[in-house]
């Protein structure tokens, strides 16, 4: 009978000896946990190098005299570049006359993505291809067409607003073979892409006009016109 109790209370203590390890191991656990939490976020991982952000600058300078593309307005002719002190910051910035549209825009220098230069005389060659190609006829909803070229004409990209003029354009003088929006947007993207012509070429509204219908077929319009 002793020798049960002996081995009874081995097994006790052993119970107890596994109990406390575990305690123990709990605790350990615990406290690392606090550590961790006490520890500054991240301090485990290699600190990160943030940057501070600049004014975004741009490289090019463009001078008086000089024309320029504003996507929303198109071409403009710079008239001055002035400095003004807004907030305590120097800020310099271009004045920019759109003279269709009878507009003055001011364009900071250091924001100058908003600005392209105007296109060179091979782009001009490439339009000039592209408005003797046949247009694609879509059979989408003209709601959607019509927003589509609106973006096109508006992203001051030259080659899409050469395949508006080209896709919307009808070669023929009657109004009802086309609709009051249609001609709006037409006449729209085909004076944009006029005014570009003009700056580059260095010509009168009337050779460029001469040049962009016989590139569209319109040349018998132009002259019913004139």
């Amino acid at each position: 009978m002793p020798k049960k109790k002996k081995n009874k209370n081995l097994k006790k203590s052993k119970k107890l000896n596994k109990s406390k390890k575990n305690k123990n191991f709990k605790l350990i656990d615990k406290t690392k946990n606090i550590e961790k939490k006490n520890l500054a976020p991240g301090a485990d991982e290699k600190p990160e190098i943030k940057k501070v952000k600049k004014q975004p600058s741009e490289k090019r300078i463009y001078n008086l005299k000089d024309y320029v593309v504003y996507p929303k307005h198109g071409v403009g002719k710079i008239t001055g570049i002035e400095k003004a002190n807004i907030g305590d910051i120097d800020i310099q910035f271009y004045k920019i006359l759109v003279e269709k549209e009878k507009l003055t825009l001011t364009v900071p220098i250091n924001q100058q993505s908003k600005l392209r230069p105007i296109a060179t005389i091979n782009q001009i060659n490439k339009c000039v291809s592209i408005l003797k190609t046949k247009p694609k006829i879509k059979r989408t909803m003209w709601s959607r067409r019509a927003q589509e070229y609106d973006q096109k004409i508006n992203s001051g990209k030259i080659y899409e607003l050469a395949e508006v003029v080209k896709d919307l354009n009808k070669n023929t003088d009657i109004i009802a073979d086309q609709s009051y929006s249609e001609r709006q947007l037409f006449e729209k993207a085909y004076e944009r892409l006029k005014s570009e012509f003009e700056a580059v070429l260095k010509s009168s509204p009337e050779e460029v006009q001469k040049k962009m219908d016989k590139a569209l077929g319109r040349e018998k319009i132009s002259e019913e016109i004139q």
